[in-house]
This record gives C-alpha cells, structure tokens and sequence, in this order.
C-alpha cells in the first residue's frame, strides 16, 4: 500500500490533484505566484526528489498538452489588430531576445571548451523562451498592452529560431545537411504554415456557421483543430508548440474572449493541464548533482548569465527604442525570461544525439527552475503595477452599475442575444448580473403553464451564461401587455441597457411591431434591437452607419463607446458611413474613446447615396450597426426606420438598431409601482 513510487492511476491522480490545489495556496501565503508551486511540488516528490511520483508516460502525456495549452492560449489572446500594427516590433523585439542570448551563449561555451555545434545549440537553448507568465497577465487584464502585444509576438521569433537551429544543427550531426535537405525543410514549412494559417479560419467558419452550436461539441473542435496543428508540425519537421501556436493564431478571431467557449478552453487548461506542465518540469531537477559534479556549477552559471544578461538586454533596447515604461520593461523582461518549451526538446535533442553531456543537461534543469520562479514574479508584480495605471482612462462612459436587460420570448435567439450582452458588458459592472426576462401575456390559471414555458427557457439562458462565468438573474413576469411587463421590469430592476431581438417580419405599420415600438417610445434608456443571422465571433467586419446630427445627442459617446467594443472583442475592423457631415468631427471621438480597433470613416453624400452605392455591398460576414434615434429627437430622420426593412431584405444577414440612451441629467420619474427610474448619468464634452 505504501510501495514507492506510487504506481496506481488512482493514487497518482489523487495525489497530483491535492498538489495543484494546495500549492496556490500555499504560495500565496508566501507572497509568491501559484504558477510556481507545482514546480516546486514536482522537484520534492519527484524521482529526483523524495522519489514518490516517477515522471512515467502518464505525466509526459499530461504535461506536453499542458504546454501546448499555454501557447494556444496565448495565440488565441494576442491582439492581432494590435501586432499588425506593431509587427516590426515584435520582428525586431523577438530577433534581439534571440540574437543577444545566442550570441553571448555561443561565445561562453566555446570559451568553456565546447565544441562550435554544442556551443551553438546552447546559444539557441537560452535564446528561446515559454510564455509561462501569460496567464498571469492575461489574469491582469494586460494581455491587449503593445508592450505585451510585442512580446508575445516576438515569441514566433524565437521559439522558430531555436528550433530551426535545433534541426540544423541534428541534420549536421547525422550528415543531412544536402541542398535537398534546405529545399524539403523551406517547402514543408511553407506548406505546414498556409494549411494551417488559411485552411483552419475556412474551416472553423464553416463549422460554426453550419453546426449547432453545443458546448462539447465546439470545445472538442478546437481540441482537434489544436494537436491537428501539433501533428502537422511535427510532419513539417517542426516543434507542436510551433502549431499550437499558430492555431491560436488562425482561430483568435472566431473564439470570442469573454464567451462560454474561451472560457472553457482557459479553465481545461488552468485547471488541470497546465498545471501537469508546471509539475513535469519540476519532477526533472536533481539538486544533488550540484554537490556531486562541482563542474555543473560553472556550466550552470554560465547559462544563467547568458539567459539574464541577453533576455535583461532585448527588452531595454527594444523599451528605449519605442517608449515604453519601465514597468513595461519588466513585465516584457518577466514574459520572456522563463525557458521550458523549446529549451527541453532542443536540451534532450542535443543529449540523445551526443552534443550535451549529463552536467549541461542538469545545469539546463536548473537555469529552467530559477526562470520558471523569476518570470512570473515579475509579471505579477509589475504586471499588478501596469494594470492600475492602465485603468486610469480619460473618458469614462457612465457611473454606477450596468444593468443589462434581455427579454426573451424565442429560444432560438437567447444564445446570440446573450452573446451580444457578453460582449457589451463593462469592466465597471463585472459584479452585476445580467437580467434575463421572460413576459407571460396571460392571467389566472392560464398563466401557470406560460410560465412553466418561459422557467424552462430561462433555465437554459442561465446554463449557457454560465459556460461563460457571467452572473444572471432571470426575471419573470405575467402581465396583460408584452411591453408593459418589458417596461415594469426596467423600472423595478433600474436597467439602463435593453437588448432585445427582431426577426425582420413587416407585421404592422410599425417598425419592429407593437412590443418593442412602444418599449422604445416609452423608455429613455439605451435599447439595442438586434437581428443576429450568424454566430457573432465569424463576423469580418462591423460597419456603422451615422445620422446626422447623432453627436448632438446625450447618449452617443456612452453608444460609440459600446460599438468599439464590440468590435474590439470581435477583433475585427470598423467602418464608419458618416451621413451628409464632415467625418472631421468625429475623429476626435474616436481616438478618444477606447478600445481604438482598425476604424476607417466614410463621408456619404445623403441617404439616396447610402441606399444605392453601400447597402447593396454589405456582404453576410458583416455586422451593422445603424446609431437610430428616437422619434422627435435632433438625429431621428425618416429614413432611419425605412433602412431597417432593407437591411433585412439585402444580403447582409446581422445588425443592430442602436437607440442611444436619451437622459441628459438626473431624473426622477415614479413607476406603476412607485419605484424610481435609473438614474443615468451620461458624459458630454
């Protein structure tokens, strides 16, 4: 029963769970990133250590998908618009964070004796990194700063780099190294970076947009879109880290960040995979070589001067040359100072093959426990610091909470409503829930199974806000009169944001039909009438369509603020139709209002023009936005309830009717039930 090491699946799994969820704990009582204590866990108990776990085939297995798992991760959250448009950053950035280390590792071991090959491959060990930090940064909410941005792509860099050396370098040692040898390596990777590049976004927007969407079924796509990836790589003649991350790369624009799937991904993966990483690294440090083989004290040194001295290096120059802060610095200093990817396999490689002896190994081990320690710290600790000044921004949309209401009255729209809430929901209201309702048009006993329909529907809302971990609070209502009940509920709960659904059907001479026509003349708040034809996270491009005189209004920064965001959590580009006015007015509002994602602004003569020369060009991967008005107010116009049915009937498949909120200062206006009005409060320049 108490045979080491332990051998039992059973108890190995029980163990190494007990491990991953007391080691956090106990690291953050020492002040110390729970990122570091399964290393920790792993260098006690493992074969080098207290010899109670082996590091067998069942850890291995584990530990490589928790390593794919961070870089997928980062690949899926890196701000694409943001490394486009600081590209040669990242080029510049990752070729220093390789260039230097390589350099000043390469000269150190030819010194210390080594051969020009052996010396050469170190020079490419130190000048990789992993990413092992991101998730902390991403948890601090830094993962979109350039600086960040410019460390996370320069990865691409040096992880391609070293491991380009690395299959050099073996293909010289076996003899391979033949024209035919660079020809077969350059077709492959070209081969292996287009499939995956331009096939995986065919494919996975197919995928979404033709199959239900179940939360297994998507989670278990991108699981095979992910080691396909690895698979391919190795085919290729590359690292799976290599297409790990390449098929975040291809898939970053169709996972929504803060949507169920995303956040299923990030919990398989700090839950439970990543920490077998952690674990696996720590069970292969042996502390005793240290005293036995005095050599590996030199050897290990060497290693780590080389590591702090290129990877301290890369982000100063890179830092002084584009601006960044010194906690920028740091953070990108802390991201990429951590070597375990790519410096294992090019570590073993270089052992098998006779290149590296049993010192330079351990020395390798011990270089990886002390940057897997040093990089979160710094990350968390600087990143911390560049978090709080971030969050110092100019413009501030409205006080007090963000109350989102969606009525539902068809199950078939409650996912894509839900996700149009997830993605306008603000950082100011993370603690508020959302406030799904559901108005039963009956009384009396006819009303019971009504609302036994409209539970069941709300039930599964709140199942599938869960998978994205937003808090929900459903709301029922039995009323004589669909909007009244709509109405009731905004004023009892004091919501200030209405996102309700449309199907496009002309029922009545009104515009949306007698429900949401008279939510609209009697509210004040922001209403978002929606028609979402296609899961939103395939979308290519949002275009927005602006009235005259809507900068006029109370509610349009509160409202142009909302549509960036969601084109920023969409990671796709804006386009902004400016109706008759100069668009000279409005590029101030957007560089003023945050995110700024790629936004392009279009003067367009008159309506005539916009019907005849730009609707007819939408295409179904575009998502509309038209900014509308109230009846009565400065930017309502006639044709602003006429462009609705057109949109409907043009080839663009989703948009939004966007009613900016109307309240200018505080009011005070008494409910059917006595109960006050939010009071919304609106920033004007």
């Amino acid at each position: 029963m108490f045979q080491l090491p332990i051998e039992d699946p059973v108890k190995i799994f029980a163990l190494t769970m007990v491990i991953f969820f007391l080691t956090p704990i106990l690291m953050n009582k020492l002040r110390i990133p729970g990122i570091i204590g399964p290393i920790i866990a792993g260098i006690i108990i493992g074969p080098n250590g207290l010899n109670i776990l082996e590091r067998d085939q069942t850890i291995v297995l584990l530990g490589t998908v928790g390593l794919l798992f961070i870089i997928f991760i980062a690949g899926l959250e890196l701000d694409l618009d943001g490394f486009k448009k600081y590209k040669h950053r990242s080029l510049l950035f990752g070729t220093l964070s390789f260039i230097i280390p390589f350099i000043i590792g390469t000269a150190f071991f030819i010194i210390l004796g080594y051969s020009l090959m052996a010396a050469i491959l170190i020079g490419s060990i130190v000048g990789s990194h992993t990413l092992l930090g991101y998730p902390i940064a991403s948890r601090l909410g830094i993962a979109k700063n350039t600086a960040v941005t410019t460390a996370v792509g320069g990865t691409i860099v040096t992880d391609t780099s070293a491991l380009l050396v690395l299959a050099v370098i073996t293909g010289a040692v076996f003899g391979e190294l033949s024209p035919a040898f660079w020809v077969q390596l350059g077709i492959s990777i070209a081969v292996f970076v287009t499939v995956v590049l331009a096939g995986i976004p065919l494919l996975s927007r197919w995928f979404f947009r033709n199959v239900n969407s179940e939360g297994i079924k998507d989670f278990t796509f991108v699981m095979v879109i992910l080691f396909a990836a690895g698979f391919l790589a190795l085919v290729a003649g590359l690292e799976p880290i290599i297409g790990a991350f390449l098929a975040g790369l291809a898939l970053n624009r169709l996972i929504l960040d803060y949507g169920p799937l995303m956040n299923r991904i990030r919990f398989f993966g700090n839950a439970l995979f990543i920490p077998f990483f952690l674990f696996s690294v720590g069970m292969l440090m042996d502390l005793r070589v240290l005293v036995s083989d005095p050599s590996a004290w030199v050897v290990t040194l060497l290693i780590l001067a080389a590591v702090f001295m290129g990877k301290g290096l890369a982000p100063y120059v890179a830092g002084r040359l584009y601006g960044y802060s010194s906690m920028e610095r740091k953070v990108m200093f802390g991201l990429t100072i951590p070597q375990a990817a790519a410096t294992l396999a090019a570590t073993l490689v270089g052992f098998n093959v006779g290149l590296l002896d049993q010192s330079t190994v351990n020395a390798v081990i011990i270089m990886i426990l002390l940057t897997c320690i040093i990089g979160p710290s710094f990350v968390d600790k600087y990143g911390r610091k560049l978090a709080l000044t971030e969050e110092e921004k100019p413009y501030k949309p409205q006080e007090g909470p963000e109350r989102i209401l969606i009525p539902l009255s068809d199950p078939n729209t409650m996912e894509s409503l839900l996700d149009l809430s997830f993605l306008i929901k603000g950082a100011n209201s993370e603690d508020q829930p959302l406030y799904p309702l559901s108005v039963v048009q009956k009384e009396g006993k006819a009303a019971e199974s009504g609302v036994a329909k409209a539970e069941k529907m709300l039930g599964r809302a709140v199942m599938y806000a869960s998978g994205a971990e937003m808090p929900v609070r459903v709301l029922t209502r039995v009323d004589l009169n669909v909007s009244d009940g709509i109405i009731r509920a905004i004023t009892e709960e004091r919501i200030n944001i209405i996102v309700a659904g449309w199907d496009a059907k002309m029922t009545s001479r009104r515009l949306f039909g007698s429900v949401i026509d008279r939510v609209i003349e009697r509210t004040n708040q922001t209403i978002m009438v929606s028609k979402i034809g296609y899961p939103l996270n395939t979308a290519k491009r949002v275009v927005l369509v602006i009235s005259p005189g809507a900068n006029r209004k109370p509610g349009f920064s509160d409202a142009l603020q909302k549509i960036k965001m969601i084109t920023g959590k969409l990671n796709v580009s804006l386009l902004v139709l400016v109706i008759k006015e100069e668009t000279d007015k409005y590029v101030r509002y957007m560089k003023e209002i945050k995110p700024n994602p790629p936004t392009t602004l279009v003067h367009v003569e008159d309506w005539e023009i916009l019907n005849n020369n730009y609707v007819p060009k939408l295409t179904r991967d575009d998502l509309v936005i038209l900014l509308s008005a109230r009846k009565g107010t400065i930017a309502w116009h006639s044709q602003l309830e006429k462009l609705p049915e057109r949109l409907a009937f043009v080839s663009c498949e989703s948009f939004i009717i966007y009613y900016p909120a109307e309240v200018e200062e505080e009011v005070d206006i008494r409910g059917t039930r006595g109960t006050e009005v939010p009071k919304t409060f609106i920033y004007k320049e």
